[in-house]
């Protein structure tokens, strides 16, 4: 009889415990999918507005420019760093210079840099305000409308110390911080700089990071749009569309993005300088320093803004190959991890929540949600076919949320998008949203258990040349 009655006590627990279990994760989807489409109509009526503001000449124009020193770390970017220069040269602003950091590349980056904008080597001493490693060769020149080009040879240390070094070399009071295999459209400085002119608070600026891969361009715009033939990629570019569009806008309105792009981002150099700068030990030091300058306007009560420019565009290379987005995915989460562990003081911004939950914790809630699904199913607890009812309704919202936001970004933008790129897209949402996104999940489970090897180290990610070309 007493066994009758643990066995009874337990089985009943189990059942309490898997129903506590499944109502959190029928909650936590249905708070994801508000959020999403509440963002996706924010995100949508911003860039309406704002492409009506420039279709009726209803914005201030204006021939003020704030200084601005690009900042390009590269390690073996041999394949792309040319085209890259090439689109910061062609870029519609008037003050700002180029200052490529080649960290150590095994590969002929520095050499084809030197070459190609025919620099030449000068025994330039740079003032070390922020740690970096050894610096080996400093390389000067000028590019088209006599910008200044700066190329600095140093020891490998990594990404973040890179950035610290080309600020250490930088001479305005803004800079730009930008990966080797992106390009820049050619208003993108000029828009990245509005906000910072509108209001003397803000202290970085984030900017809309499309993905590039099988694109065109010619002179810092872009000739043709085309969603990627290889799979890996053309997946990306649903997933940046549907979380720069949504999120990132609708964040800004409320001065929370813990965020800003490594691939293209505005500081203003002094507030980075007074959280000394970018954290060579941390993976995510995009995050990480963000996270710093939240951290210490907030806890010395100084006025201060972080703003994001939507209209602000950078084209980046996607990871071709599903290998290589796996390591990406792994790097970006151990960064968020450290970045959110080590800055606890922002707890108390609503969207420290929203990342801790939906982002840092999203793999581990997911999967443990489908399993405790499974054995709540087991135990009587569940109807199958409401379960998967549910599920499918829920994939479908995803995938018409994200196939919405592909197209809005591109039809306000007044980008022509290809009917056949319509149709890849809707027919890759609901593998992007169910099959990729839990597999993407389970890699980020397994990165913060069995992580390895040199965390500052770089991401080496196979590169494929950029279309880019100038007119005759």
């Amino acid at each position: 009889m007493f066994d009758f009655l643990r066995t009874l006590f337990t089985l009943g627990t189990m059942q309490t415990v898997l129903a506590f279990f499944e109502g959190f994760f029928v909650l936590y989807l249905v708070g994801y999918s508000s959020f999403l489409f509440i963002s996706v109509i924010v995100g949508g009526n911003e860039i309406f507005e704002g492409t009506k503001k420039r279709r009726l000449r209803n914005e201030i124009h204006h021939d003020y420019y704030v200084p601005i020193s690009v900042v390009v770390p590269a390690y073996n970017e041999e394949v792309t760093i040319v085209e890259t220069i090439r689109s910061l040269l062609n870029l519609d602003y008037r003050i700002y210079e180029i200052i490529v950091v080649n960290d150590g590349s095994k590969d002929g980056t520095g050499e084809l840099v030197a070459e190609t904008f025919q620099l030449r080597q000068v025994n330039r001493p740079i003032r070390r305000q922020l740690p970096c490693a050894e610096l080996r060769s400093v390389w000067e020149g000028t590019g088209a409308d006599r910008v200044p080009i700066t190329l600095i040879n140093k020891a490998n240390g990594g990404k973040a110390d890179s950035i610290n070094a080309g600020i250490n070399a930088s001479q305005y009071p803004y800079f730009v911080c930008m990966d080797a295999d992106s390009i820049l459209q050619r208003d993108s400085l000029s828009m990245i700089a509005v906000p910072v002119l509108e209001n003397q608070d803000v202290v970085a600026v984030g900017s809309m990071i499309r993905i590039s891969n099988d694109c065109v361009f010619e002179n810092g715009e872009l000739v043709q749009l085309r969603l990627p033939k290889r799979l890996t990629p053309a997946f990306q570019v649903l997933e940046y569309e549907r979380s720069f569009l949504a999120s990132r806008i609708l964040l800004d309105k409320f001065n929370a993005n813990l965020i800003i792009s490594g691939a293209f981002g505005l500081f203003k150099k002094d507030a980075v300088l007074r959280v000394c700068g970018y954290h060579a030990g941390c993976v995510g030091e995009d995050m990480e320093l963000i996270m710093k300058l939240h951290s210490y306007f907030r806890s010395n009560h100084l006025p201060y803004q972080i703003k994001y420019a939507y209209n602000a565009v950078c084209w980046t290379q996607a990871p071709e190959r599903f290998r290589d987005l796996i390591k990406q995915r792994k790097r970006w989460h151990i960064g968020l991890m450290q970045s959110m562990l080590g800055h606890k003081s922002v707890v108390t911004k609503v969207s420290y929540w929203y990342y801790l939950l939906y982002e840092l914790l999203s793999p581990v809630i997911e999967l443990m949600g489908l399993l405790v699904t499974f054995l709540a199913y087991v135990f009587g607890l569940l109807n199958l076919k409401h379960v998967l009812a549910l599920l499918l309704v829920y994939a479908l919202f995803g995938s018409m949320l994200t196939v919405i936001s592909f197209v809005t970004r591109n039809y306000l933008s007044s980008i022509r998008v290809r009917p056949v790129d319509i149709l890849k897209a809707f027919l890759l949402c609901i593998p992007e949203n169910v099959l990729i996104r839990f597999i993407l999940a389970w890699t980020r489970i397994l990165a913060v258990f069995f992580w390895r090897g040199k965390r500052t180290r770089w991401g080496e990610i196979k590169r494929k040349k950029i279309d880019y070309h100038e007119a005759a």
